[in-house]
């Protein structure tokens, strides 16, 4: 079977004292913590879909990086028979927190330094793409990737 695919942001800030920090939100079925994502778009590159998605269900908007920091799969049970998804992750490093967006109502959203979130999501491989930024500065970061 042939996997489809997303786009998802993964939105960090630097703190005080030059540590990451990334933001989740809750899924809207289950609420476990995630990262935004959502289906490409035909009008829109793939970074720029991923960073439209940060700004939907997370309300946070910054400059996204070009290229993939990776890649992960997860089964969505919704479509079929739990059709397996490809997600090409970007990193948006935050640079405006808005105070109502289109989701807001549906989601949470929170900061966590890099390994506590890396710890929060299900997904291993999207969890070990996570913990990879444990270290870096958010500049090394997007030099990196």
């Amino acid at each position: 079977m042939t996997a489809r695919r997303q786009v998802a942001a993964l939105p960090l800030r630097r703190t005080k004292n030059g540590a990451i920090e990334i933001l989740l939100v809750t899924s809207l079925d289950t609420g476990r913590w995630i990262i935004p994502k959502g289906w490409p778009s035909k009008r829109l590159g793939d970074s720029k879909a991923a960073a439209r998605e940060a700004r939907q269900e997370a309300g946070v908007k910054g400059k996204i990086a070009r290229k993939a920091l990776g890649t992960y799969r997860y089964v969505k049970p919704e479509i079929g028979e739990g059709s397996p998804i490809d997600v090409a992750v970007y990193l948006l490093a935050v640079l405006k927190q808005c105070k109502r967006w289109p989701e807001k109502r549906l989601r949470q959203r929170a900061w966590f330094d890099v390994l506590e979130a890396a710890g929060k999501i299900t997904e291993p491989e999207l969890s070990s793409l996570i913990g990879s930024l444990q270290g870096l500065s958010k500049r090394d970061a997007f030099r990196t990737y």
